[in-house]
C-alpha cells in the first residue's frame, strides 16, 4: 500500500476521533472560541505534513479564461502577418495537424492577421508587446511572465479544460486545487482550502461543471467549494427559518456521533470526510458573510477594480473576492471566466471580453503587491488552448473567427517565485507552431507544484492498484521562469 494512503487511512480511523475528549462537538466549540482546535490535524497540515522544500507560493489564484483566448490578438504580436492577409496558410506550416470538424471542410484556410494595434510596454527585458485591448494588463508588464509557448494535446473544450484542471483529458481525476488541498491542507479552519468562483463573459460560453473542481478519487473534503455570485453564496448554508444556531449545533453533534460509530465500524475514510465537511459548513455560516462584505474596502481599492466590482458574480467582483480569500489563508482560489470561444465575430466579442477582464486582473496584481502579498501568491492567467491564425468562416478586413488551436497558446504568471517582467518561448511567423522553449501542460503543473513546495513526483495517491499523480508520468520544471 502507498505509505501516504496508509498513513491517511490510519489517521481517519483512529487519530481523527482521538483529537479531543469532547469529539467533533469539542472541535466545533474550539473553533467558535477562536482556539486552534484543528492545529496539526490532517485538514490543516495535509497528507505531506509539510512541504517537501520551502515554498515560494503559499497560495494560488488561477484566473482561468474558459474558451481559449486568441493569443495573436492579445499577447503574441505578429505584425508581419498583415502582408499575408487572406493568403492561404502554407501547407508547410499547417502540416498534418488535426483540426476540428468546424473547419476541416473549409475550401481554404485564409490568414487572418489581428486587426488590433499592439503597444510596447516596459518590462524587465526588451519590452512586452500587448494588444490595445489590454492597456491595464500591459501596464503591469514588469510584474508578469508571459509564456507564449504553451501547448496541449486536447483540441476540444471539454477535454481541454479537463486537462488543464486535472492533468488528464478523461474526467474523474482530482483537480489541481484538490491535489494542493490534499498535499498541503488548509491555512484557515473557517474557510475551505479550495474555493471556486464563476463569472459570465460575452458571446459563446462553454459549459462549466463541478467535476472540474472535484476531488476525483481523493477524499471528498478536498473538492472545491463553489461561491456563487448571488445573495446566498453557498446554497443551504443559512439556518432554515425556525432553526436557531444552538439547534443546528445539537443536530450536528448527534449526526457526528452516528457518523463516528459508522466510521469505526466500516473504516471508510469518506465518513470522516463527511464529518469534516459538516463542520466546515457550520463554521462557514459565520465566516462567509464577513468575507462577502466589501464595506471595509476603501473607495480607492473599489475604483481600482473597476465599475463592476460591486456586481456579485462579475469578473471584477470575483477578482476582489480572490484577494480577500487569499489574505484569509485560502490555499487555492479558482476563477472561471466564460466567453472566449470566438469562432465568429471575434473582433466584437473579444473586445467585450477584454473590457470586462483587463482592469480587474491588473488591479488584482497591484492590490496584492501593495499589500505585500504578491511575493508569496502565485497568480495564473490562461485558457485551455489557443486559436488558429487562419479564419474560420468568412474573412473581411473588420471581421473574422478563429478555430481551436492546441499547438501554441499564451499564458501569464505573476508572483509566488515567478521571474517578473519576462517573456518565455516563441512561435513562428504565423503564430502557429512553437519554435523555442515549448511548455506542455504537464510541465506547467510540475512547475506550479514546485513553487508550492511540492515535488510533483512524490505527491501520489493509490487508486485501483496504481499510484496516481497530477502530472501522471510526465512533467519537467521550467526553471528558466523561476526566481
Amino acid at each position: 500500500m502507498n505509505p501516504l494512503e496508509d498513513h491517511y487511512l490510519n489517521l481517519t480511523r483512529r487519530q481523527f476521533f482521538a483529537k479531543g475528549a469532547a469529539g467533533i462537538g469539542g472541535l466545533a466549540l474550539g473553533s467558535l472560541m477562536k482556539q486552534p482546535a484543528l492545529a496539526g490535524s490532517p485538514l490543516e497540515r495535509g497528507i505531506l505534513g509539510a512541504p517537501h522544500f520551502p515554498a515560494k507560493a503559499k497560495r494560488v489564484i488561477y484566473l482561468f479564461q474558459n474558451g481559449g483566448p486568441a493569443q495573436q490578438d492579445l499577447f503574441d504580436y505578429k505584425p508581419e502577418l498583415m502582408e499575408q492577409y487572406d493568403k492561404d496558410l502554407p501547407d508547410s506550416i499547417r502540416g498534418k495537424q488535426r483540426i476540428t470538424g468546424m473547419t476541416s471542410r473549409q475550401a481554404r484556410f485564409p490568414v487572418a492577421p489581428s486587426i488590433f494595434k499592439f503597444n510596447k510596454h516596459e518590462n524587465n527585458e526588451d519590452g512586452l508587446w500587448v494588444s490595445e485591448l489590454y492597456p491595464h494588463t500591459g501596464a503591469i508588464a514588469k510584474e508578469i511572465c508571459v509564456v507564449k509557448s504553451m501547448h496541449t494535446s486536447a483540441i476540444n473544450h471539454e477535454p481541454g479544460i479537463t486537462f488543464l484542471q486535472t492533468g488528464s483529458e478523461l474526467p474523474g481525476r482530482p483537480s489541481f486545487g484538490s491535489w494542493a488541498s490534499y498535499g498541503l491542507g488548509s491555512a484557515n479552519e473557517n474557510l475551505p482550502g479550495f474555493v471556486v468562483m464563476i463569472s459570465q463573459g460575452y458571446g459563446n460560453m462553454q459549459t462549466i461543471s463541478s467535476r472540474l473542481w472535484g476531488s476525483g478519487f481523493l477524499p471528498s473534503e478536498h473538492q472545491g467549494v463553489n461561491l456563487r455570485g448571488a445573495e446566498d453564496p453557498v446554497l443551504f448554508l443559512s439556518d432554515p427559518n425556525g432553526i436557531e444556531r444552538q439547534d443546528r449545533r445539537r443536530m450536528l453533534d448527534f449526526l457526528a456521533k452516528r457518523n463516528q460509530e459508522e466510521a469505526l465500524r466500516s473504516n471508510d475514510p469518506d465518513v470522516a470526510a463527511r464529518i469534516a465537511q459538516y463542520e466546515m459548513a457550520y463554521r462557514m455560516q459565520m465566516s462567509v458573510p464577513e468575507l462577502t462584505d466589501f464595506a471595509e474596502e476603501s473607495e480607492d481599492t473599489l475604483a481600482m477594480y473597476g465599475p463592476d466590482v460591486k456586481k456579485a458574480g462579475s469578473y471584477a467582483y470575483n477578482c476582489l473576492m480572490a484577494r480577500r480569500l487569499a489574505e484569509r489563508g485560502v490555499r487555492f482560489i479558482q476563477l472561471y471566466n466564460r466567453g472566449w470561444d470566438q469562432h465568429g465575430n471575434l473582433p466584437k466579442d473579444i473586445k467585450k471580453q477584454a473590457d470586462a477582464t483587463d482592469q480587474p486582473q491588473a488591479a488584482l496584481i497591484k492590490d496584492l503587491k501593495q499589500r505585500g502579498m504578491l511575493d508569496d501568491t502565485l497568480v495564473i492567467w490562461g485558457g485551455e488552448f489557443g486559436r488558429t491564425t487562419y479564419s474560420q468562416g468568412t474573412l473581411s478586413k473588420t471581421n473574422y473567427g478563429r478555430d481551436h488551436h492546441p499547438r501554441c497558446f499564451s499564458m501569464w504568471f505573476a508572483g509566488g517565485g515567478i521571474k517578473p517582467g519576462i517573456s518565455y518561448g516563441q512561435t513562428d511567423d504565423y503564430c502557429y507552431n512553437i519554435i523555442e522553449n515549448p511548455v506542455h501542460v504537464h510541465d506547467l503543473h510540475a512547475t506550479l507544484l514546485h513553487l508550492m513546495g511540492i515535488n510533483h513526483e512524490q505527491l501520489t495517491y493509490r487508486h485501483q492498484g496504481r499510484d496516481f499523480r497530477l502530472t501522471d508520468v510526465h512533467g519537467h520544471i521550467i526553471n528558466d521562469i523561476l526566481v
